[in-house]
């Protein structure tokens, strides 16, 4: 395992906030880190400086001799006076990267739908984040760091993210096991990202940083990981114990309960977590949550009955119904331009159909939190506390009465900051006013639109601590899958064909009907203007017949490995029973290495089936 760069010693202070205080730590081939911390805590600052796009105060970075970096900031660098097809590629012709499978995989999962010859001012804020990022992934780069990578990209697009950065990066274990230094960047790469997206972080993560109080901390593994070893921490430290400590348990206690993609991840802590949050209630009482929205809904909420929606020439919506029922929970996902924002606008009332209809209850209340901040323009001058008690200073959440300084506190505004002008706040903390202002209203119907967007970790868990005592009907429309798996119940997907599809499988089933659809869709060769031209298979019949050999064998192993997972699981709850640490860590250790190299193995398994189905 070789060292690629590293921070010595550094510091950074803005005014008299130091930001970065004597911080040292190291990038190897194979890692896969995620940086974590509050909003303004300084893990944009730690990446650009790693990056070298900025000067620390004191200390140095190093990288090691020839490695390259790329990098990804939040800010928009393109030069929106070229065309899609330069700022990817330069002047580089079709024909150099077309026949390179990696470089097509970052075509047609990023650029796929937008013309090459378009120039990058055309676009939109999202499309231009995408081509940016292309241009990044075209490249070949020893270290890849990305910025908050998937703000504006759909659940389809994170999810093909995470996998084209697994198969990029290789573990360190098996780097440190002789992969070769030279050659392919994938045999050298590492990978950092700063991500809100907890999904993504803990399915593409191996190492996760956290960014406090001007240091670093480093804990092994992915958000799941991280969660519990800070609530340890925090237990062991007694750091705010009345304050946080309800919220991280109530975290890992809906890490134990979340989908199957989750639980399979560090299964050796279970037993340490269940012994933390045994005390924890449920994360929300469905049934009693239900008898409120009852109450105060009524039995009709909305209905799409029969509504058909036309945006231009596009037909959004074809002879749809769609009902909600009191306190019902729905995660909206689907394609870019589906209409998922326009559906919220149809049944709030912004919009109307041109046929069918939506059918309000009588006493249905709604409320949209848009993915534009513009209920606050018009309070820029007044003060948080202000805006949040212009109409009452009392508020009831899950059956408590909060004063608006409380109910402030709940969401991260301090008592100081609470005191500060709306036009001086950054862009997560408008977010987070601007949801508790539109609970203020007491609307019975909530519809967020992207609401993790500028969001820190640790407030997409305060925020979903509070949904969670909501009574109302909800409906979300996110690219977030721990957010969706969280505050809702199912979820239902806009796939382009006019219609709203019931996901009885999450996002999951969404995935693979969007794979589904993708393979079944035919493609006219192209003429070089974008990622949809075709390069035939150079693949072999003794290539295929050897991949189902490959195929056969690695599913032997996964077998094997999966019985060792279960057999260390087993000791390591005898030596948890015994209280032997020293045996505990020992196991934990042979664990990790079993965890990795079935990764790998089935990594494997799925480029052979790849060969043998071409």
């Amino acid at each position: 395992m070789a060292h690629l760069l590293g921070a010595e010693d550094i510091s950074i202070t803005f005014g008299t906030r130091t930001v970065l205080d004597s911080v040292t730590l190291g990038i190897d081939t194979g890692d896969r880190i995620g940086i974590v911390g509050r909003n303004g805590d300084g893990k944009s600052t730690l990446m650009r400086i790693l990056a070298k796009h900025q000067e620390p105060d004191s200390g140095r970075v190093t990288w090691r001799g020839g490695v390259s970096v790329g990098f990804l900031d939040q800010q928009d660098i393109l030069d929106h006076n070229h065309s899609v097809r330069t700022a990817v590629l330069g002047e580089a012709a079709d024909h150099q990267w077309v026949t390179d499978p990696a470089k097509r995989d970052v075509a047609d999962g990023l650029l796929a739908g937008l013309d090459w010859e378009a120039p990058v001012g055309s676009l939109s804020g999202g499309q231009r984040r995408r081509v940016a990022l292309a241009a990044l992934l075209m490249g070949e780069h020893d270290v890849i760091m990305l910025d908050e990578p998937t703000n504006h990209l759909d659940v389809e697009g994170v999810a093909w993210l995470a996998e084209h950065i697994k198969a990029r990066t290789p573990s360190a274990t098996k780097a440190a096991a002789g992969a070769p230094q030279r050659g392919s960047g994938a045999d050298r790469t590492a990978f950092l990202v700063v991500t809100h997206d907890r999904w993504f972080h803990d399915e593409v993560c191996t190492l996760t940083w956290e960014v406090h109080d001007a240091a670093v901390d480093s804990f092994e593994g992915g958000y799941a990981a991280y969660t519990l070893a800070r609530a340890e921490r925090d237990r062991q430290a007694a750091v705010e114990e009345q304050k946080r400590q309800q919220l991280v348990k109530k975290e890992l206690a809906w890490l134990r309960r979340g989908a199957p993609a989750r639980t399979t991840k560090a299964k050796f802590r279970v037993d340490a977590a269940n012994a933390l949050i045994s005390d924890v209630p449920v994360h929300r009482d469905e049934v009693q949550l239900k008898k409120m929205a009852t109450a105060r809904l009524g039995k009709d909420v909305l209905d799409m009955e029969n509504l058909s929606y036309r945006a231009g020439e596009q037909k959004l919506f074809s002879d749809v119904t769609f009902r909600l029922a009191p306190g019902e929970r729905v995660g909206v996902v689907g394609v870019n331009g589906a209409g998922k924002s326009t559906l919220l606008r149809l049944l709030d009332g912004q919009l109307e159909p041109e046929a069918g209809r939506v059918k309000r209850g009588k006493t249905v209340k709604t409320a949209i939190l848009t993915q534009e901040v513009t209920e606050l323009r018009e309070r820029e001058h007044m003060r948080v506390l202000e805006v949040m008690t212009e109409e009452k200073s009392v508020f009831e959440v899950g059956g408590k009465e909060l004063s608006g300084s409380q109910l402030l506190e709940t969401l991260g505004f301090s008592r100081s900051r609470q005191w500060t002008p709306v036009r001086d706040l950054s862009g997560g903390e408008r977010r987070r006013l601007q949801l508790l202002k539109l609970l203020t209203g007491e609307p019975n119907v909530l519809m967020l639109d992207e609401p993790t967007n500028d969001l820190d970790t640790d407030t997409l868990a305060a925020m979903e601590d509070l949904l969670d005592g909501w009574p109302g009907t909800l409906i979300v429309v996110s690219h977030d899958r721990y957010l969706l798996e969280r505050v809702t119940d199912h979820q239902v997907a806009l796939l382009g064909d006019g219609q709203i599809r019931a996901l009885p499988g999450g996002v999951e089933q969404y995935l693979g009907l969007r794979a589904g659809m993708e393979q079944s869709s035919t493609t006219p060769p192209s003429t070089g203007s974008g990622p949809a031209e075709q390069v035939p298979s150079a693949v072999s019949e003794a290539q295929k017949r050897q991949a189902r050999k490959d195929m056969q064998r690695l599913e032997k192993q996964m077998e094997r490995l999966s019985e060792q997972q279960d057999q260390l699981h087993a000791q390591m709850a005898a030596a948890g029973e015994a209280v032997d640490l020293e045996k505990l860590t020992a196991l934990q250790k042979q664990l990790r290495e079993v965890d990795t190299e079935l990764e790998e193995t089935e990594e494997a398994w799925l480029r052979a089936s790849e060969t043998a189905e071409q």
